[in-house]
């Protein structure tokens, strides 16, 4: 006998709320909601249902083992408290969307803006983000990028500790201030995306093992916790109706996946790409699909002629790599691969996606990466920083407190120019020097763990114990919050330099970039020190023209007019130029 309906969770219908639960090793499982428990039914394979009359949104409810426990609902939409405690009805159908007709944008235009909603504003709450949109689109920007707003333990994370990934994070607003968000955005034509964590579970608030323990695959391991059983057919339900939900319920523009070299799957479709085909089918509007991943490969991000079958691009940690070492001669852990030759890599991400393409890294010993020039530039989203480059240092700086100004500015000219799609860290627009730590808010024996886990981790690189912020400390959390004071005085000349630098971007690059195709770029023969790399786009040849040095140096030939920098026979110390020609 099979289930009805294998959709995890509860979910509203008239007179009352249906409930699925997939707890293969439960003999008996109830739902306690309304003041009293009702036994579920099982349909086989570790199924439970129920219909409960009478229920309506804003109502809690929990589900009961055989032994008296309670636990959340894994896929809850909301909870009425934290990760322990019981699970919330929402009506996805009670919000009054204000741009219903929201179609999205082609992702040839996209300018993404990462950022953390809890410190994004003094507030923190989504509400408290909406004022802020309007500025960022007049900016330039033309997408949102939240990091995780699936629910974790505490109210201050980074969001890839969530153990709920269906429920929005209480300390940021209800499931309609999500919405509200959405729409404010979409109203002044922002894309909204939002990174997603698929490749595990958070250390606290994770009772799936109880019920449910073939959820995982005890075989393996991720750097966080326990692998995930991807050949299971409820676990992949889980997380493809997650996908769907997010994208369906708040009306996204697409999602991020988290760390995608830590989802191991042989099944036939894998995961990812059973994942990708059902968002593809599902929708008919514009719907981006990113990953993370630092083996480079490509078979998710293939084009069919102009179409994406699966992903539409990858985080492109090579071209920050090389830009960071250039910008600061860090040389240690993963930059490592790029001390030999940062000008060369880098050149080579510019024109052909990846820096290494099969080659042996340095760092690991073996081959990294694959063939990628086939790609159109746009399937790489290239950035200077984002929230891992610096919540992940000791003390958290942003290249701006790290670099000379003259080698950020250079770099971060080639990033808004290139035909990659460019993503800015909150607050890179004006230079933002406050850090953004790594936080987190644990208690107890975690809480301690993490504490000591941070300190020994950078202790080998030298730094005092004692001066690695304390995770847990609320001061770390409020240390990281942008100084939007600095947007109209100390900030301000950066300000309209990025704006006027999006504004050539909208202008000159951006037209040609939604059917150019693979093979675009070509390196061109340069001084040592200078980045030159030609693309041929649609309808246009863009070069861009850098000099990543403190001494003047020979620039390279390129045809065409000047779109950006200063003309001459040379380049200057940090100098970048842009050059536009018909193809």
């Amino acid at each position: 006998m099979s289930a009805p309906a294998r959709h995890w969770g509860g979910h509203l219908r008239e007179g009352g709320a249906h409930f699925a639960l997939w707890a293969p090793a439960q003999a008996r499982l109830a739902l306690r909601a309304g003041g009293h428990d009702q036994m579920m039914q099982p349909h086989g394979d570790g199924w439970f249902t129920c219909t409960a009359a009478g229920l309506r949104a804003g109502d809690a409810y929990h589900f009961v083992l055989e032994d008296g426990r309670t636990v959340p609902d894994p896929a809850a939409r909301a909870q009425a408290g934290d990760v322990h405690g019981p699970s919330k009805l929402v009506d996805p159908a009670g919000f009054r969307w204000q741009n219903p007709g929201w179609q999205g944008r082609p992702w040839a235009e996209a300018v993404i803006y990462e950022l953390h909603t809890g410190t994004f504003t003094p507030d923190g709450t989504f509400r408290a983000a909406i004022p802020r949109l309007a500025e960022l689109a007049d900016l330039g920007v033309t997408a949102i990028e939240l990091m995780p707003i699936a629910q974790f333990p505490g109210n201050r994370g980074w969001g890839y500790d969530g153990v709920l990934p269906y429920a929005v994070h209480p300390a940021y607003g209800h499931p309609d201030d999500l919405r509200a968000l959405v729409d404010a955005a979409h109203g002044l034509g922002l894309m909204v995306l939002l990174d997603v964590v698929y490749n595990h579970f958070g250390p606290e608030g994770n009772y799936l093992p109880l019920y449910a323990p073939d959820f995982f695959d005890p075989d393996r391991h991720t750097p966080w916790g326990a692998g995930i059983a991807w050949d299971r057919a409820p676990v992949r339900r889980f997380f493809i109706d997650n996908a769907l939900y997010w994208l369906d319920e708040y009306r996204l523009d697409g999602l991020r996946l988290d760390a995608i070299d830590q989802i191991a799957d042989a099944s036939q479709p894998d995961i990812l790409t059973e994942l990708a085909q059902a968002v593809r089918t599902r929708f008919d509007r514009e719907v981006h699909l990113t990953t993370e991943d630092n083996r480079n490969i490509t078979r998710l991000h293939e084009r069919k002629g102009d179409r994406v079958p699966l992903y539409t691009a990858e985080w492109n940690d090579d071209w920050h790599n090389a830009a960071h070492v250039i910008a600061t001669n860090e040389t240690a852990g993963y930059y490592r691969d790029f001390a030999d030759n940062p000008h060369a890599h880098l050149a080579r991400a510019m024109a052909e996606g990846f820096a290494w393409q099969g080659e042996v890294s340095p760092g690991t010993g073996a081959p990294r990466g694959q063939a990628s020039a086939h790609l159109p530039p746009a399937a790489f989203v290239d950035f200077l920083q984002n929230h891992d480059q610096t919540g992940n240092r000791a003390l958290g700086e942003r290249i701006d407190a790290l670099a000379d100004p003259r080698a950020v500015r250079a770099l971060r000219a080639m990033l808004l120019l290139s035909p990659h799609v460019p993503l800015l860290f909150m607050g890179e627009e004006y230079g933002e020097t406050r850090p953004f730590l790594f936080f987190t808010d644990f208690q107890g024996d975690l809480a301690e763990a993490v504490r000591q886990g941070r300190r020994r981790e950078f202790a080998q690189f030298g730094f005092d114990a004692q001066a690695i912020p304390d995770p847990n400390d609320p001061e770390t959390f409020v240390a990281s919050k942008l100084g939007w004071s600095r947007r109209t005085n100390a900030g301000a000349g950066a300000l309209a330099w990025m704006r006027s630098l999006l504004a050539v971007r909208a202008r000159e690059v951006t037209p040609h970039l939604g059917r150019a195709g693979g093979h675009a770029g070509r390196v061109l023969a340069s001084a040592p020190a200078v980045v030159a790399v030609e693309w041929a786009l649609d309808g246009a040849a863009l070069a861009v023209l850098a000099n990543l040095s403190d001494r003047p140096a020979p620039a390279p030939p390129a045809g065409g007019r000047a779109i950006w920098g200063e003309e001459g026979e040379g380049l200057g110390p940090w100098q970048v130029r842009a050059r536009k020609a018909a193809p």
